[in-house]
């Protein structure tokens, strides 16, 4: 039975906001900072090396959190020919970002397994999406096709020549990524979810630990009430 959740679907989504705000907030300014400690500025000239959640909110992309449980922010643009070693460079700039999600997976996680549901209601609802939606941010932006955080990162562990190779891939990436978003939305074809599913259990079960069963309740009650 799916615990009750003491809100109605407005107030749900106006608490559960800033969670989302701040879970795309950190992982495009980690892009941005690592981007510039190894030699780019471009994200700060341009502003995005900054905590405020209108630099870096994808209108679209933001929404979608809601209604499908994915989205995204605005990429911070980055200029590889600032860097010493471009490839290897830019893989960690794009590892930034999922890290930094990962990162505050643990700090909800913390919070999850100190106090009970029944009598910390609004902690718990918020850090239980505060894990959800950033271990979705980790996996989905590591999936390896671009724009995703991904391709970079593949990019920059396999030998030059497939590096390439790939890169002549990706001008296919954005249209794959977009078609099979759009057909697990209208067609319920299950493709991301198929590929999602794995890895987020198992990272949801490592990091909440014998907190993983409230974990899930929290979450399947939290989307629930705000679809419904």
């Amino acid at each position: 039975m799916l615990p009750i959740i003491p809100f109605s679907k407005e107030a749900l989504i106006i608490l559960l906001t800033p969670v989302v705000l701040l879970s795309l907030t950190v992982h495009e300014y980690s892009h941005g900072k690592v981007a510039f400690l190894l030699g780019d500025n471009t994200a700060k000239l341009l502003g995005r090396l900054s905590f405020n959640p209108l630099k870096h909110l994808h209108p679209i992309g933001t929404l979608l959190i809601y209604f499908i449980g994915l989205g995204f922010a605005k990429p911070v643009p980055v200029d590889p020919r600032n860097f010493v070693n471009p490839r290897r460079d830019m893989m960690y700039v794009a590892m930034a970002g999922p890290l930094s999600n990962v990162a505050l997976a643990v700090i909800c996680c913390f919070f999850i397994r100190t106090f009970d549901y029944y009598d910390h209601r609004v902690l718990f609802i918020l850090m239980s999406f505060g894990v959800y939606i950033n271990v979705m941010l980790a996996i989905f932006n590591l999936l390896p096709v671009f724009p995703l955080d991904g391709s970079s990162v593949i990019k920059g562990l396999v030998p030059s020549n497939v590096a390439a190779y790939l890169s002549d891939l990706d001008r296919f990436g954005a249209f794959l990524l977009l078609g099979i978003v759009l057909m697990d939305f209208f067609m319920h074809t299950g493709i991301l979810g198929f590929i999602l599913m794995a890895p987020m259990k198992f990272s949801l079960m490592f990091l909440s630990q014998d907190a993983f069963p409230d974990l899930v309740l929290i979450i399947n009650a939290t989307f629930s009430k705000m679809m419904g």
